[in-house]
């Protein structure tokens, strides 16, 4: 029979922090090499287009048509931007924009043929880097990355960091 008033074990502190840290020293690194590697792919859909674009590109792709304030919500980052990126795209032949069928004082953006066949190109490309990367690790390691990186991911998409951003989290423990 088990001890309804045992002691719950021991976390050990230190260690939690030392790893911890390991995370976020490895997380930093594969941002770093992640966003080179998205530098990359923005240039092979356009040689001025910046990686935000790119990121704007995949929003679009996967949901089809979108508001300029929806997508500028979908990905944290202020209209004018989102704009600005957008009229660039416009502007190399990638996006068009419509009016919207439910406000015809707002418009849609969706991609356009060459738009869409630009990011079936990138993503070949994508995916043939993910393969050189990862292709000979097991597929048991690999299922688990992903569900571990989907877990990660489900966190994030719930809260990210705290209302106040990380430096506040930070202040609070001194």
């Amino acid at each position: 029979m088990s001890n309804l008033y045992a002691t719950p074990p021991r976390v050990d502190e230190d260690a939690v922090e030392t790893e911890l840290q390991n995370l976020e020293h490895q997380f930093s690194l594969f941002w770093m090499q992640a966003r080179a590697v998205a530098n990359q792919l923005s240039r092979k859909v356009h040689p001025d287009m910046e990686s935000a674009a790119y990121g704007l590109l995949k929003v679009i792709r996967s949901v089809g048509s979108i508001r300029l304030t929806e997508l500028a919500t979908n990905i944290g980052v202020g209209k004018p931007s989102v704009s600005r990126q957008v009229a660039f795209l416009e502007d190399i032949g990638l996006l068009s924009k419509e009016a919207d069928p439910l406000d015809r004082r707002a418009q849609s953006i969706r991609l356009t043929p060459k738009g869409e066949e630009r990011m079936r190109q990138v993503q070949d490309a994508r995916r043939r880097v993910f393969r050189d990367r990862l292709g000979e690790w097991p597929v048991h390691e690999l299922r688990e990355l992903a569900r571990y990186m989907g877990r990660l991911n489900s966190m994030y998409e719930r809260g990210g960091f705290s209302k106040d951003g990380p430096a506040a989290r930070d202040d609070e423990d001194s």
